[in-house]
């Protein structure tokens, strides 16, 4: 584990110019180009493709979260403009929970502009389904970086959720270096995107279209799917020497007891679309691990622990992993397995279930690049990273595509 710990961020940096940034997707989402690489082969290819490279017969699961549109802004009657980004929910702490509450509810926030809002609550006159609404934020304790604040409106037939989609903006990410745009709305949610939560989209999957998900079943893929809310931490850049000074932001999973019961079907090994299923399928064995040490564990308790793959040395299979948390949800009468990660997937991990990875282009100096880099093994993901910058592929979260066969 020291190794991993002592991991220099500077040793995964690359040179990406501005012009290379995908602005905007483009205009039929699986026209994307395709990066192939395969057992240190790399090649060039549509993302329509794809489904040529994956075995029949196999297990390939996508993240269904849906983004919110998480950012609310507020005029103070000094005229300062206040952001205010939900992040989590924390009264009630249920995503589905929050969004049908029909008074109020108290969300983790990012505040923009914070100095000029040290006091007061922020009021926002506003339309929602054709009913003015008087919409409040109040401000209360810090937690960290982000700070608890209670919002409330004064129509009880309307949900929060029906706020939100009147009221917010979608928080596309900051490096696009532009305004949210109708068009987002629809390109930066995924065509299978059901269950509200992020704020941030599982990017991997935003090239997939109906034709392509077709082909692969076509084909006789079986496709799953489970939840990981991706939280804004997903945008937050390593600022320390070596990552052992970098705090994984916790996200929250949902596995069903189908997806599970397929894993097991299929030995333990799937094809993950997005590094967001990657950390949640990795995270299932340190889940299974817990359980079988604690068979009554409560959710909070099932949490995976950012250091915890370099600190466990289990000789529970992956398998035996996988059948404790079938188990579980049989004796706990659950059909999703609710819970948390932390994990960091970095070089010196070993990874358990995913065989194969569909993803895009990371940042340089991304905790998402040490788990390619982890993935594919030493140097290799500058080969691929190499290729990828000479030959014309288009980066990061409305970038191109690759498809990563250790």
């Amino acid at each position: 584990m020291e190794e991993t710990k002592h991991i220099r961020i500077e040793d995964f940096d690359y040179p990406l110019p501005d012009e290379r940034i995908a602005k905007f997707p483009l205009p039929v989402r699986d026209q994307s180009k395709l990066l192939v690489y395969r057992h240190g082969e790399v090649s060039e290819d549509r993302f329509t493709s794809l489904p040529e490279y994956i075995p029949t017969g196999s297990l390939m699961i996508f993240n269904n979260t849906k983004v919110i549109q998480a950012r609310l802004h507020f005029r103070k009657e000094t005229g300062a403009l206040i952001e205010v980004f939900c992040l989590e929910p924390i009264a009630p702490n249920d995503y589905v929970l929050s969004f049908q509450q029909t008074h109020r509810c108290s969300w983790l926030c990012m505040i923009g502009n914070l100095k000029k809002w040290k006091e007061g609550t922020l009021v926002r006159e506003v339309e929602v389904k054709g009913i003015p609404v008087r919409l409040t934020a109040t401000r209360g304790e810090c937690r960290g970086t982000s700070h608890w604040v209670d919002f409330e409106w004064d129509n009880p037939s309307l949900t929060f959720a029906d706020v939100l989609e009147a009221v917010g903006e979608l928080p596309i990410p900051p490096y696009l270096n532009r305004e949210t745009q109708e068009s987002d709305k629809e390109t930066y949610q995924t065509v299978y995107s059901k269950i509200k939560g992020s704020v941030a989209a599982p990017t991997a999957g935003l090239h997939f279209t109906e034709r392509v998900l077709d082909s692969l079943r076509q084909k006789g893929v079986d496709l799953e799917e489970l939840t990981l809310h991706v939280g804004a931490g997903t945008f937050k850049p390593v600022k320390s020497e070596e990552i052992a000074g970098h705090e994984m932001h916790t996200e929250y999973i949902s596995v069903s007891r189908t997806t599970i019961e397929k894993l097991i079907a299929h030995g333990g090994e799937a094809t993950a679309v997005g590094t967001t299923s990657v950390r949640t399928l990795e995270s299932l064995y340190y889940i299974g691990i817990h359980i079988h040490a604690n068979p009554d564990a409560n959710e909070e308790e099932l949490h995976v622990h950012q250091w915890e793959p370099y600190e466990t040395d289990s000789t529970l299979t992956i398998l035996e992993a996988l059948q404790c948390i079938r188990d579980y949800m049989e004796r706990h009468h659950l059909e999703a397995l609710h819970s948390s990660t932390q994990i960091i997937i970095a070089p010196g991990y070993r990874y358990r279930i995913v065989r194969r990875m569909v993803t895009n282009f990371h940042q340089p100096k991304s905790t998402l690049l040490l788990l390619v880099s982890a993935f594919v093994g030493g140097e290799k993901w500058r080969t691929i990273y190499d290729f990828a910058l000479g030959h014309g592929f288009r980066f990061l979260s409305y970038g191109d595509s690759s498809l990563l066969i250790p």
